[in-house]
C-alpha cells in the first residue's frame, strides 16, 4: 500500500474574538450597531423608541444571521453583494466588429421571463472576465499572452503518467520527486488538465472522400467504418485530457513606476520602462519554464512551450468550446445568426477587436452559456484528512468533460514561519477562551492547532514548504437538464473522496476564467497545503496519451487502435511526421489477440491509402484479403508460381516503365543465393559455371543489358538448367543434376519452375507460407521476402506502405527471414515504409541481439498479455515498471500496453464493429458457429460489399450473407482493459 499522507486542517481559519464571531463579523456587526445609532440620533425626535426598535430588531438580525451563516463559499452579507453585482451587470454579451448585427430571438427572450433585454456588445475584457487580449511570439518561439494590466503567461503541454500501473513503492518515489519540483516554485503557477471531446468530423469525412476513389470492395468497408466512428461519437461522447501549465507574470508594478515618472520626455521613458518591464516579465517565464522542463524531465514528465500557433488555438478552443449558437435556439431567420466579419476572419481567424472571447455568453445565477455550451464551476472547500499517491486520479479521470484547474500559490518560508507563529497563537486563544468559558472545545479548532504547530516545525527545519492551493471544477454538458445530471454526479464523486465541493453562485463568469489557462485565480478560494500532501495530488496522472501537437488534441489522426482506460479512442498515426520511423512490434503470448489487432490496423490502414503487404504462415489473412479485393498469392497451391528470374522493372504513375540501371545484375546475384539454398555450399567451379549459365539463359531469351530488353519475358529455372547441360563442364553437369528435384516433372517444381501466375499488385497483397512443404519453406520465404523488398524499394512508386510479418518467430529461425527482418527495421524508414512484427515467442525477440534491434528501432510498441516465463526478459528489453509486468500478466484478450516514441504508454483495449470482426477473428468458436449457421454467415470467398449490402452468394444463391445494417450494428470488444 501506498505511503499514507495527511492534508493539513485549514489552519488559515479565522478565530474567534468574541463568541462566535471573529474580528471581520464584529466588525460589521459594530458598523451597523453604528449606523443604527445615528439613525436613532437623526430621528428620535419624530419616532417612539419602540417604534425604532421594533424597525431595527429584524435588520439587526437580518446582518447577524448574513455574517454568521456561508454559502457557497461566501458569508451570506459577500454573497449578497455578489447577488447585487450580477443584477445590475449585463448577462447577454455578444462579441461583435463594427455594426452589431441583430441579435437571435432566443438571446433576447430569455434575458428575463419579464423584463427582455437586448444583448450588449461588450469588450469581454472588461466586463466579463480578464481574458487575453493578444498573443505574440518571443524570438525563441515561445507564444506569450498578454492580459493586459495582468501581466504576462505563457502555457506548456506537459506530459503525463500512469499511476495505475505503477507499483505502490514507484508510486511514493514519483510523488518525492514531484515534490523536489514544488520546492523551486517561487511564483505562482496553474496545472490545468483539459478535457475536450474528440472531433472525428475530420476522420469520417476523409473516408467518405477516400471511398469515392477505392474499389467496391474497400469503399463498402471504408463507410462501414465511418459510421462505426459515428455511432461511437454519438453514443459515448469520448473526450481527450491534457494537462497544462500556466506561468503568469505581473508588470502592473513596474508600469505604475513609470506613471510616476517626473522628468521632461516621461511619455518616452513610461513606453520604454513599460518595453523593458515586458522583455524582463518574458525572460522571468521563459526561465521558470525551463526550470519545470529540466526538474520534470526525470519523472519522465516532458514539459513542452506551445508557440504562437498553438497558443492561439489552445485559447481559441477554451473560450469557444462547442459553437455559436445553442442547438436549442429559436432563430427565425438566417439573418439572426451573430456573425464576425468574414474578411477579417480569413485575414486572422483568431484576432478580434477584444482578444479572445466567445462569440456569445450568457451569464446565469450558477452557469454560463458559452455558445452552445453549458458551464457551472465548482470550487473545492473540504478535502479528506489522510490520502495516498495519485488521490485526485478520479477527478481527474471522470468520463464526463470535466475540467479540473489546480492554482498553487507557494508561500515563502519567513512569511510562512510568522503567520503559522501568529495563527498558532489565534486559534489557541480561541481554545483556551471555549475552556474559559465552559463550552465544548471545537474539533477543527483542535486539529488545526496541531497541524499548524507541526507545519511551523518543519517549516523552520526545512522540510516542507506551504502553497496555498485552490482548486477548482469545470463541467460542461449541452443542454441545461444534462448539466444539472453532470454536476450532481461530479459532486458524488467528489464526496465519494471525501472532498467537499460547492457552487460559485453569481460569479459563474470569474469562475470560468479561472479555469481557463490564464494563471488567474479571481475566486480565492484556497487551503494551505505543505509540500508532500499537494504531492501526494499527483495532477500529471492520466491513463492517455499526450497529443503530439496540443492545437490538434481534439481532432486526432490515424488508425483506431481501440478506446483507453479513460473511455476515450485511442488513434495512432505511424507515418506521422514527427514519427521517428513507422515499424511497429507486437508481443504477447498466443491468443492473446496480436493478429486480431494487425488485421484491424491493416484494414483500417487501407482507407488511408497505405499499401499492405503480409508475410501470412498461417493462412489467416485470406478472408480479410478477398473480402476487400486484395491479392492473395498461396505459396505451395497447385499452379502458384513465382519465378525467380522476374526483373525489377516498375510500371510508374504516368503508365511508363523503369527499371534500376543495375536490374539484370541484381537477379543474376539474387539467382546465386537461390541456387545456393537449393543446392548448399558450392565450389569456385559451380560458382563459375553458374555465373556463365546465368548470362547465356538471360541472352537467350533476349535480354541483355541493354535496359530496352528487360520488359520481355523472363527465363525461367528449366532454361537454366539447358544452358547447363550445354556448358557441358562437370561443374555444370552436377549443377544440373541438382536442379533436377525443382524443374519439370520433380517434385518440387510447381513452386518456382515456370512463368509468375499471379503478379504481387494491389493495395493489400497477402503472401500466404502455410500450403509450403516444409522441403520449401525457406525457398517460398526467400521468394517472399525478395518480392517484399524489391516492391517497398520501388523509386517509381512512391508511397506509404507497411509490411506485416505475422508469427516472426517462424521468420527468425531461418537466417534469409532473420536478416531481411534486420535490414527491414533499419531502413524501411528511408523507403517509406513501416515494418509491423507480430510474434508470441518473445523469448525468442527478446533474448537476441536481432531480436533487440528490431525492437529498438521500432517507434510503436505494443505489449499484449504476457507468460509468467517470459515476463523478465520483456520486462528488461522494454524496461517496464513492476506495475506494468503485473498488468501484462493478468491482461484480457485484446488489452496491452501501447507504448509511443518509447516513454508515453497508454493501456487500451481493441475495439471492432461486427462487420470487422467478422473477417478478422480467428476464434474457433466464432467460425465453427458461422459454419453451423449458413444463412447468417458469409462464406469465404464473398465480399465485404456483399456481406454489408446483403447481396446474394455467389457461389449458393439464394442464401443471403451476413447483413449488419447502421440501425442493428454494435461494437465488438475484444477484452477489457483497465489498471
Amino acid at each position: 500500500m501506498s505511503t499514507i499522507v495527511r492534508i493539513p486542517a485549514d489552519v488559515d481559519r479565522s478565530d474567534r474574538l468574541l463568541g462566535p464571531f471573529t474580528a471581520r463579523q464584529l466588525a460589521v456587526l459594530a458598523t451597523t450597531a453604528a449606523l443604527m445609532y445615528v439613525a436613532w440620533i437623526t430621528v428620535k425626535t419624530v419616532i417612539e423608541p419602540p417604534i425604532f426598535l421594533a424597525t431595527m430588531t429584524p435588520i439587526g438580525v437580518i446582518v447577524t444571521v448574513a455574517v454568521v451563516t456561508r454559502r457557497d463559499g461566501l458569508s451570506t452579507d459577500l454573497l449578497a453583494v455578489a447577488a447585487i453585482r450580477h443584477r445590475l451587470s449585463p448577462r447577454h454579451l455578444v462579441r461583435t466588429r463594427g455594426q452589431a448585427p441583430p441579435p437571435p430571438q432566443w438571446i433576447t427572450n430569455r434575458t428575463t421571463r419579464t423584463q427582455p433585454r437586448p444583448p450588449t456588445p461588450v469588450a469581454f475584457t472588461a466586463q466579463v472576465a480578464r481574458l487575453p487580449e493578444s498573443v505574440t511570439q518571443t524570438g525563441s518561439g515561445i507564444g506569450v499572452i498578454d492580459l493586459g494590466a495582468d501581466g504576462l503567461a505563457v502555457i506548456a503541454v506537459s506530459g503525463t503518467l500512469n499511476l495505475s500501473l505503477r507499483t505502490p513503492a514507484e508510486q511514493d518515489s514519483l510523488v518525492g520527486q514531484l515534490a523536489g519540483w514544488l520546492h523551486t516554485l517561487r511564483q505562482p503557477v496553474q496545472i490545468l488538465v483539459r478535457s475536450a471531446r474528440l472531433d472525428l468530423t475530420e476522420q469520417i469525412t476523409g473516408l467518405h472522400s477516400a471511398a469515392e476513389q477505392m474499389s467496391t470492395d474497400l469503399a463498402v468497408a471504408a463507410l462501414d467504418h465511418a459510421d462505426h466512428l459515428a455511432e461511437l461519437a454519438a453514443r459515448e461522447n469520448p473526450t481527450h485530457r491534457q494537462v497544462l501549465l500556466v506561468w503568469r507574470e505581473p508588470t502592473q508594478r513596474l508600469a505604475a513606476t513609470g506613471l510616476r515618472a517626473r522628468w521632461p520626455g516621461r511619455n518616452r521613458a513610461r513606453r520604454a520602462l513599460s518595453t523593458g518591464a515586458r522583455r524582463a516579465a518574458q525572460s522571468r517565464l521563459l526561465r521558470r519554464m525551463t526550470e519545470a522542463a529540466d526538474v520534470l524531465a526525470p519523472l519522465g514528465i516532458s514539459v513542452t512551450p506551445l508557440d504562437e500557433t498553438q497558443a492561439r488555438a489552445v485559447l481559441t478552443s477554451c473560450t469557444n468550446p462547442e459553437g455559436l449558437v445553442s442547438v436549442a435556439a429559436d432563430i427565425a431567420e438566417p439573418s439572426a445568426i451573430i456573425t464576425s466579419d468574414p474578411a477579417s476572419a480569413v485575414a486572422d481567424p483568431f484576432a478580434t477587436e477584444t482578444g479572445f472571447a466567445p462569440e456569445s455568453l450568457t451569464i446565469g445565477t450558477r452557469h454560463l452559456e458559452v455558445g452552445s455550451d453549458w458551464t457551472q464551476t465548482l470550487a473545492v472547500t473540504g478535502y479528506p484528512r489522510e490520502v495516498t499517491a495519485g488521490w485526485l486520479a478520479p477527478l481527474l479521470s471522470h468520463p464526463g468533460r470535466v475540467e479540473v484547474a489546480i492554482h498553487i500559490d507557494p508561500v515563502d518560508p519567513v512569511t510562512a514561519a510568522t503567520r503559522l507563529r501568529r495563527q498558532q497563537a489565534r486559534l489557541e486563544s480561541s481554545r483556551m477562551h471555549d475552556t474559559a468559558r465552559g463550552r465544548l472545545t471545537d474539533p477543527q479548532v483542535d486539529v488545526a492547532v496541531e497541524d499548524a504547530a507541526d507545519l511551523s516545525a518543519r517549516v523552520a527545519r526545512a522540510e516542507a514548504r506551504l502553497f496555498r492551493v485552490g482548486v477548482y471544477l469545470s463541467v460542461h454538458a449541452e443542454s441545461e437538464a444534462e448539466l444539472a445530471d453532470e454536476v450532481a454526479a461530479v459532486r458524488a464523486l467528489a464526496a465519494s473522496l471525501l472532498v467537499d465541493t460547492c457552487t460559485l453562485s453569481y460569479r459563474a463568469a470569474q469562475a470560468w476564467a479561472t479555469t481557463l489557462p490564464l494563471g488567474q485565480d479571481l475566486i480565492g478560494v484556497q487551503r494551505t497545503f505543505d509540500t508532500t500532501a499537494l504531492a501526494a495530488a499527483f495532477p500529471f496522472d492520466s491513463p492517455q496519451l499526450p497529443a503530439v501537437d496540443p492545437a490538434q488534441a481534439a481532432r486526432p489522426h490515424g488508425v483506431l487502435y481501440g478506446r483507453d482506460a479513460a473511455s476515450g479512442l485511442l488513434f495512432v498515426d505511424r507515418f506521422a511526421p514527427e514519427a521517428h520511423n513507422h515499424n511497429l512490434v507486437i508481443l504477447g503470448r498466443s491468443g492473446a489477440g496480436k493478429s486480431y489487432l494487425v488485421k484491424t490496423e491493416i484494414l483500417r490502414s487501407l482507407y488511408r491509402g497505405i499499401e499492405q503487404v503480409v508475410i501470412d504462415p498461417e493462412d489467416e489473412y485470406r478472408r480479410l484479403c478477398e473480402s476487400v479485393g486484395g491479392t492473395s498469392i498461396r505459396l505451395g497451391a497447385p499452379g502458384v508460381r513465382l519465378n525467380p528470374f522476374d526483373l525489377e522493372v516498375h510500371t510508374r504513375v504516368d503508365g511508363r516503365r523503369s527499371a534500376p540501371s543495375d536490374a539484370l545484375t541484381r537477379r543474376k546475384l539474387f539467382l546465386h543465393t537461390l541456387i545456393q539454398v537449393l543446392l548448399g555450399n558450392q565450389t569456385a567451379a559451380q560458382r563459375s559455371a553458374l555465373d556463365a549459365a546465368l548470362a547465356a539463359t538471360y541472352a537467350a531469351a533476349g535480354i541483355t543489358d541493354d535496359p530496352a530488353t528487360w520488359a520481355r519475358p523472363a527465363p525461367t529455372l528449366s532454361n537454366l538448367r539447358d544452358q547447363l547441360d550445354q556448358l557441358g563442364t562437370q561443374a555444370a553437369t552436377e549443377l544440373a543434376a541438382g536442379l533436377h528435384p525443382y524443374i519439370g516433372d520433380g517434385a518440387y517444381a510447381g513452386l518456382i519452375d515456370g512463368p509468375t501466375t499471379t503478379e504481387p499488385e494491389g493495395g493489400l497483397i497477402v503472401f500466404s507460407l502455410r500450403e509450403l512443404p516444409e522441403e520449401l519453406k525457406t525457398i517460398g520465404t526467400l521468394l517472399v521476402l525478395d518480392a517484399t523488398w524489391r516492391r517497398v524499394s520501388n523509386p517509381g512508386q512512391r508511397r506509404p506502405r507497411m509490411v506485416t510479418v505475422d508469427e516472426a518467430w517462424l521468420l527468425l529461425r531461418q537466417p534469409a527471414g532473420a536478416q531481411f527482418l534486420f535490414r527491414a527495421a533499419k531502413s524501411f524508414r528511408k523507403h517509406w515504409a513501416g515494418l509491423t512484427v507480430a510474434t508470441q515467442d518473445c523469448a525468442d525477440v527478446c533474448s537476441t541481439e536481432l531480436g533487440r534491434a528490431i525492437i529498438s528501432n521500432a517507434a510503436t510498441q505494443i505489449l499484449l498479455r504476457q507468460a509468467p516465463q517470459a515476463i523478465d526478459e520483456v520486462a528488461t528489453a522494454f524496461h517496464l515498471s513492476e506495475g506494468e509486468q503485473q498488468f501484462l500478466l493478468s491482461a484480457a484478450r485484446g488489452s496491452g500496453l501501447l507504448a509511443v516514441g518509447g516513454t508515453d504508454r497508454a493501456v487500451f483495449g481493441s475495439v471492432a464493429s461486427p462487420a470487422e470482426n467478422a473477417f478478422i477473428t480467428t476464434s474457433a468458436v466464432e467460425l465453427a458457429a458461422r459454419d453451423d449457421e449458413p444463412n447468417t454467415d458469409v462464406e469465404i470467398g464473398d465480399t465485404l460489399a456483399d456481406s454489408l449490402t446483403g447481396t446474394p452468394n455467389k457461389q449458393e444463391t439464394g442464401h443471403p450473407n451476413m447483413v449488419a445494417s447502421a440501425s442493428d450494428r454494435a461494437e465488438v470488444v475484444v477484452g477489457s482493459y483497465g489498471a
